[in-house]
């Protein structure tokens, strides 16, 4: 059965998995009430777990080191709770090969290497080049499918990865090349990102620790 996470631990977990964004960012990534993210983002602040911030017109939340901590404390007892960190953990080792695969994938979407210079932008001029990424996006969206469907029926929240990339990657077909790896939409390589840091602060790993 699906384990459904409570709302408090949703919205400090959209903060840490989103590194920094404003209120309706928040709610919109777990589908949750605008106003019931505001009040929970008010009481995390004064808890000293969130903090906001604003630069020029731009704001946003973010973790505190304490919030970060709580976070990864509520995580881990929902991982027990719900008895899926076996499945999690299995589900996050078939993971790193395909993460290895999409970091290559987008290093080639924004480099083609030339004789003269191997950190040569790629100008996507060169249709066979372009042609083998997707390739290897439509390879990397087929393998993340099982994977992402494992993931959402032990735990709600992890649900909809699949879904997302699937919708970035046909974009990007449609011929916006940006879908591929643009960090300020819901792209191939930022759901990506979101996948992967919600797999690490699940099982309370150190990204670093994977190098």
């Amino acid at each position: 059965m699906t384990h459904e996470s409570p709302l408090e631990l949703l919205v400090l977990h959209a903060v840490r998995i989103t590194g920094f964004a404003d209120t309706p960012v928040i709610a919109r990534r777990f589908g949750l009430d605008a106003a019931e993210t505001t009040e929970i983002l008010l009481d995390a602040e004064a808890h000293g777990w969130v903090t906001h911030a604003a630069f020029a017109d731009v704001g946003g939340w973010s973790l505190t080191e304490s919030g970060r901590a709580e976070n990864e404390r509520q995580l881990a007892a929902e991982l027990a709770r719900a008895g899926a960190a076996e499945e999690v953990r299995e589900v996050y080792r078939e993971f790193l090969p395909l993460n290895a695969r999409l970091q290559r994938a987008c290093t080639d979407w924004q480099l083609r290497p030339t004789a003269g210079d191997r950190l040569a932008v790629n100008d996507h001029t060169d249709p066979a080049w372009d042609a083998g990424v997707l390739d290897e996006l439509a390879a990397i969206d087929a393998a993340l499918a099982p994977l992402a469907d494992r993931l959402g029926h032990v735990l709600a929240r992890l649900g909809g990865y699949h879904r997302r990339f699937a919708a970035a990657r046909q974009r990007v077909l449609a011929g916006e090349g940006g879908w591929v790896d643009r960090t300020d939409v819901d792209s191939c390589h930022r759901v990506w990102f979101e996948l992967h840091e919600d797999l690490i602060a699940t099982l309370g790993l150190d990204r670093t620790a994977e190098a």
